[in-house]
């Protein structure tokens, strides 16, 4: 029985060394154990020092550097045929300016949601139709503070933490939120358009 060797590779996978590894890129299993700790200490390639960023590479670059090491190795690939290594700074991040980071996409998430709400509310006249409504069932004039407005206030907040699904580390269910659905749809996106850059400049050379 000749030995097999199966390689899974995923869309993107982070890396913080310049020196790359097979078993840094890829998931590895062996009906040899042998062959499989040689084979995850194969080099695959080296980066460009504190050249942070995303690089292309080929499954089937990591087909021929096996079976140029180990020809009497069956391989068999699971995944994708390309990916994305994305090369991220070892060193750990500076606190303060993270939080300063968050702190302002709150700001601008708060003020932004807020100015919409009332450039809403002002087009379609909100305040007149609560003034009518309350004129209708009450017969007397409101004061713009009712009943009304009070619900409509806490609605809105009500649906904003119901619509994303969490509020602060709470989540009402164990769904990704929209947020998180979003942000994974962002990501596939900047994948799927790098690799299909460095398929193009790969067809023009």
């Amino acid at each position: 029985m000749s030995d097999v060797l199966y390689v899974q590779t995923d869309r993107n996978q982070k890396i913080t060394s310049e020196q790359v590894y097979l078993q840094d890129v890829a998931q590895l299993s062996s009906n040899n154990p042998t062959v499989l700790g040689r084979c995850k200490v194969l080099k695959v390639m080296s980066l460009p020092k504190k050249k942070y960023g995303r690089y292309t590479v080929s499954a089937m670059d990591l087909i021929e550097l096996i079976q140029r090491n180990f020809q009497k190795v069956d391989v068999v690939h699971v995944g994708e045929p390309d990916f994305i290594l994305t090369f991220e700074n070892p060193t750990k991040k500076n606190v303060v300016l993270s939080w300063i980071k968050t702190l302002l996409v709150c700001l601008i998430t708060f003020f932004g949601t807020m100015f919409s709400i009332m450039t809403f509310n002002t087009d379609v006249n909100v305040p007149q139709l609560f003034q009518n409504i309350y004129i209708r069932f009450t017969g007397n004039a409101s004061d713009g503070f009712t009943v009304l407005e009070v619900t409509y206030s806490i609605g809105i907040g009500l649906g904003v933490i119901f619509f994303f699904n969490h509020f602060g580390r709470w989540k009402m269910t164990q769904d990704p939120t929209p947020m998180e659905v979003e942000m994974r749809l962002y990501e596939d996106d900047i994948d799927t358009t790098i690799l299909e850059m460095r398929e193009r400049s790969s067809g023009n050379e």
